[in-house]
């Protein structure tokens, strides 16, 4: 095979690999597979879905990463406990925020830029080496001033329309929350110094503490986004509701 032969065929893949994730999640978030049911083998999956061991395997990994099901050396796979310890947190509309403080929004679109996914780009996305991405880096503003930097990543195999999107009078995130239905998703909170350019877009000194929100959201067919939210530290609060695991 060709290396043209071979890059033509890297979004069929991809596509492929996705569908077969898309249907056993469904299978788990739908209660058919509950909690602690053992998954067929790898072997198995790829004779059902005819497709290559590796193929599978990359699923799986996916799945498991989602938190969705648990791998146990020599013990086989199975549909994983809902982790009841953690917080449950919104995926909430940036907008709505800045609102609540009864303070005046807008965004600034810095960047939009369509490119294949790097090797960096597999540790924030599980998307395959090559896979087609949009790339968009915006600012949030409250009251004239910057409230949060947005830098996302779009999987284009899952969310195609997205290509199309100028995102002039909707930010991505509102984008995405009307247009594209999230089954699962996962969330790394931390801080972190100001540093390079995201100061210089939030208008802040290098070193300013910040709150980091990481958070990747899965679909039906697949992953959707990864997208990296800082807020300076003074203008931000993070809520979370939860209650008491049974």
């Amino acid at each position: 095979m060709t290396k043209v032969e071979a890059a033509e065929r890297e979004p069929e893949a991809a596509t492929l690999h996705q569908k077969i994730a898309g249907e056993i999640r469904g299978k788990i978030l739908s209660g058919e597979w509950p909690v602690g049911y053992r998954l067929p083998i790898e072997v198995d999956l790829a004779r059902e879905y005819r497709v290559s061991r590796m193929t599978i395997n990359k699923v799986l990994t996916q799945l498991a990463r989602a938190g969705l099901i648990e791998r146990v050396k020599k013990g086989g796979t199975f549909v994983s406990q809902p982790h009841t310890q953690s917080a449950v947190l919104e995926i909430g509309d940036i907008r709505r925020e800045v609102e609540s403080l009864k303070l005046p929004y807008a965004f600034r679109l810095m960047k939009a830029e369509r490119r294949r996914a790097t090797s960096a780009d597999l540790a924030l996305l599980d998307v395959s080496a090559g896979a087609p991405l949009l790339e968009v880096v915006c600012v949030h503003t409250a009251g004239g001033r910057p409230f949060c930097l947005e830098q996302r990543l779009i999987n284009l195999v899952t969310v195609p329309d997205a290509a199309s999107v100028e995102f002039k009078d909707v930010s991505p995130s509102q984008w995405l929350l009307s247009q594209i239905p999230w089954t699962s998703a996962e969330h790394r909170i931390h801080a972190a110094a100001a540093a390079g350019d995201d100061a210089v877009a939030l208008e802040i000194a290098e070193g300013t503490a910040c709150l980091v929100i990481e958070r990747r959201t899965w679909g039906g067919s697949g992953p959707v986004t990864h997208v990296r939210l800082t807020y300076p530290g003074d203008r931000h609060t993070l809520i979370a509701t939860f209650t008491p695991a049974s």
